[in-house]
């Protein structure tokens, strides 16, 4: 018996247009963040310390789901360019400490207006918007949690 191979067609995978939009909405950020001189994943990670001011290296990776070989020369190269600090532990030196440096908190002035540019480029309503989040993260954490 044949297997339907309409299963392997794109336009039947959730997973293409996901990474699609991935892929697009990225490329739409790089401008703006060229002006900033970061790249998209350095500016999750200052969005992450414009909340927290300080933090560990794990704990920095478990929220932005990044491991430590891509996090770590991230924020080396975040730290040269003045916008964190990291520091060893007093406690245990296992732990790498990071906090944000004063011109890490002057960037976010910079950055105040991406959002607000990304949403007339992504030109969802509010409710399209929070619609599309919680599933989006529905996903994520089903898949986080799936053995597969």
């Amino acid at each position: 018996m044949e297997r339907d191979n309409d299963t392997l067609k794109l336009k039947n995978q959730l997973c293409f247009p996901i990474y699609l939009c991935s892929k697009e909405i990225i490329r739409k950020y790089t401008p703006l963040l060229e002006e900033l001189d970061l790249t998209y994943t350095q500016y999750i990670v200052m969005m992450y310390f414009w909340e927290k001011e300080k933090s560990n290296v794990k704990e920095i990776g478990k929220t932005l789901l990044l491991d430590s070989s891509t996090l770590t020369p991230l924020l080396k190269k975040l730290e040269k360019k003045g916008y964190v600090t990291r520091v060893r532990s007093s406690i245990d030196e296992r732990n790498l400490e990071v906090a944000i440096t004063d011109k890490g908190k002057q960037l976010k002035e910079k950055a105040l207006s991406i959002p607000e540019k990304m949403g007339k480029c992504v030109n969802l309503s509010k409710e399209e918007a929070e619609t599309l989040y919680k599933i989006m993260y529905k996903i994520l954490t089903n898949v986080e949690g799936s053995d597969n």
